[in-house]
């Protein structure tokens, strides 16, 4: 996409608030009833706001050291976070900082996710190295899994029965309330380097570090290569329903189709491409089929899927996007990059 449009014209000037958090944003996430969002930072710093009135941020010391990853709680109305001090760590929309568990000082927390099992049940899981922990919303140790390798990516399917760990040559599906652990292995030679799970539960696709994507169909295990990309993928995130797979790595937001027996023999979809700047992060709307980029360059952009609108969000002056969130009703766009920039973008009718 051509970067041209005078800075007046991208929504953050007209509908956006912004704010310099002063450290790598690691990650942007809005709590699971909305009303918060929270921005976690490689200074181990959480800032937290209301979309609801932005005029006022809080910052939270939450780690010792850097955050290396951040969910929403899965009740109520905070957030989790793992970091590189072994720690991982529960935040309330009030900024209160509570212990739900240890891996231990010299281990790194690099992966966390969670689950609503309803308003009252949660479950959690993170992982250090080789170890993956699941634990209820209280923070109560669950099951503990062991893989072959460093854990690369955690998550949950769409109904929180399985969990899907990559890792060196391949992905481990979990079964979570499963009494005894055989776990079903996804092979594939190679480094795997994040992992998503289809809405539906029809397919694991990963990145890997060659460039490309891996994916295997379910239940049957078929194979998919996804390939061509000029750089790393580093994020995924499928459309509402799972029709689309949103990729970053190139200079477009790449769209592959997960329907009429896609991906495979079907070309993908490319969006807000044509600049040579490699798009960095992905996010699909909640409720509609639109995406969000985010560029090297911080160009942000949301573009409508079906008829490749593009809308520009904010202007390429902060550095390359790092996060992007959608709040759950998909009236809120959250942004981070790499030099602190930090904006939540509102998107809904006046």
């Amino acid at each position: 996409m051509s970067a041209t449009t005078t800075e007046a014209n991208y929504l953050l000037t007209q509908r956006g608030v912004s704010k310099d958090l002063g450290a790598f944003v690691v990650a942007a996430r809005f709590s699971r009833d909305g009303q918060t969002v929270a921005f976690a930072l490689g200074d181990g710093t959480v800032w937290l706001a209301k979309p609801a009135d932005l005029s006022a941020w809080a910052d939270v010391a939450a780690h010792d050291g850097a955050i290396l990853d951040a969910a929403p709680d899965a009740i109520g109305d905070g957030f989790i976070t793992g970091g590189d001090d072994g720690a991982v760590k529960r935040i309330s929309a009030g900024g209160e900082v509570t212990d739900i568990a240890s891996f231990g000082a010299m281990k790194w927390v690099e992966h966390v996710a969670t689950f609503p099992i309803d308003r009252k049940r949660g479950l959690i899981t993170a992982s250090a190295g080789k170890l993956v922990k699941l634990f209820d919303e209280t923070g109560k140790e669950l099951k503990s899994f062991t893989h072959p390798s460093t854990v690369t990516g955690l998550a949950f399917d769409g109904k929180g029965k399985r969990i899907g760990a990559s890792h060196y040559n391949g992905v481990t599906l979990w079964f979570v309330a499963a009494k005894t652990d055989t776990p079903r292995k996804l092979e594939w030679k190679g480094s795997h380097t994040t992992v998503i799970i289809h809405p539906e539960g029809e397919a694991v696709v990963t990145a890997m570090q060659e460039n490309a994507l891996h994916g295997w169909k379910l239940p049957d295990g078929q194979h998919m290569r996804m390939s061509g990309y000029p750089s790393k993928t580093q994020s995924l995130s499928f459309s509402r329903n799972g029709k689309w797979l949103a990729t970053s790595g190139a200079d477009a937001m790449v769209m592959w189709p997960f329907f009429g027996g896609g991906p495979m023999g079907k070309a993908p979809l490319e969006l807000a491409g044509g600049d040579g700047i490699i798009c960095q992060q992905v996010a699909c709307h909640p409720k509609q089929d639109i995406v969000a980029g985010g560029f090297a360059d911080g160009l942000v952009v949301v573009a409508d899927i079906e008829s490749s609108r593009i809308l520009p969000v904010a202007p390429p002056d902060h550095g390359p996007v790092t996060a992007l969130a959608w709040s759950p009703d998909g009236t809120h766009l959250a942004i981070g990059t790499e030099t602190g920039f930090a904006a939540v973008v509102d998107f809904s009718k006046r």
